[in-house]
This record gives C-alpha cells, structure tokens and sequence, in this order.
C-alpha cells in the first residue's frame, strides 16, 4: 500500500521522469498507475529541485480526460472551477473540494451496491444517475448556503440555483435557520462517523 515516505521523481529537461526507489525511467501512465495503487511520490525539477508535484498530477489528469470514455471532469464543472480563480471564495474551494473527494471515495462501495439494488446491473449506464445528480445540485445549493454565512452580503456563487443575497432581517433570520440545520446535519456526520 502506500509508503511512509513519498517516492522522489526527478523530471529532467528532457522532459524524462527518472524514479529514483526503483532506478528506472517511468511514464505519466506509470505515476497514474503508483497513485491507483496508493504509492506516494513527489516529483521535483532535476534542476531547480523545483517541486512540480501538482503539475505533473494535472498533467496525468489531462491525458486521462483525453481517453475516449475516460472522462471525469463535466465542461461545466471546468468552467465553474475557472471561475473560482483570483474569486474571494478560492481559498475554501480546495478544502471543500478535498473534503467532498474523500466522502464520495470513503462511501463509494456503499455507492455502487445501493445504486445496482435501485437500478439494476446497468446502474453505472448514461442515464442512471437522476438521483445523483439531484444529490450534486443539493450539496452545491447548501455549499453556496455555508459560503453566504461566512460572506452573507457577496453575490450568490454563478450557476447555483435558489441562492440570494440577504436584504432583510427577514433574510438573516433566514440565514440563521440554514445555519442551524447546517450545523445539525454536520452534527449527524460527524456522529455517524464514529
């Protein structure tokens, strides 16, 4: 499974990842292959010592979304993340961003076996995921509720349906409400976890 300590890799000028544990020259499908297996690494510059990491990640990302049939990342998910450059929200967006990868892998076998009960074998088809994406829209409703408590004035997040900014102490006693179930559902989560 994973190592304690992270496996080096040196990028080199030539554009080569040199493994340094295994003494060996690897490929984007291999380091794709190290993170399917749980392997950590890190990857520097070979001639900074630079580290380029989070660069090389996007680079497997990249190829990944160019397989046919491979494709995770929705067009509009890519846009919206765009969005989020130079925004005040950007620095929550990878923590929530982090936070929703773990629940969702954490509960996914839980996922598929609930999904082919409801929908049968053909539960991961095209046109099985009515429920799921109805799930998404609602943890994005309520994520942009938890953003407009921490910045209750700011503009609703674009493209997230039934979002306002508050104008009344009608609104704010409003907010209040949404806080207080935010914080019971958390609550529960938090409960269930243990």
């Amino acid at each position: 499974m994973a190592n304690k300590s992270p496996i080096t890799i040196k990028k080199y000028a030539n554009r080569r990842l040199y493994n340094t544990a295994s003494s060996a020259y690897v490929t984007l499908a291999d380091l794709a292959k190290m993170v399917k297996g749980g392997e950590d690494f890190v990857v520097f510059d070979a001639k900074t010592n630079e580290d380029i990491t989070r660069s090389v990640l996007t680079q497997i990302i990249f190829e990944q979304e160019g397989i046919e049939g491979q494709s995770l990342l929705p067009t509009t998910f890519l846009r919206q993340l765009i969005r989020f450059y130079g925004d005040s929200m950007q620095a929550l967006l990878p923590s929530y961003l982090e936070f929703s990868i773990d629940r969702f892998s954490g509960e996914r076998q839980a996922m598929r076996e609930a999904a082919t009960r409801m929908f049968g074998a053909d539960a991961f088809s095209a046109g099985s995921f009515v429920t799921l994406q109805e799930l998404t829209q609602s943890n994005l409703n309520a994520f942009n509720q938890a953003l407009g408590i921490f910045s209750p004035f700011q503009a609703a997040l674009p493209g997230v349906d039934g979002a306002k900014k508050p104008s009344s102490s009608e609104d704010i006693e409003e907010l209040r409400k949404q806080l207080s179930d935010i914080q019971k559902k958390l609550e529960t989560l938090a409960g269930g976890k243990g």
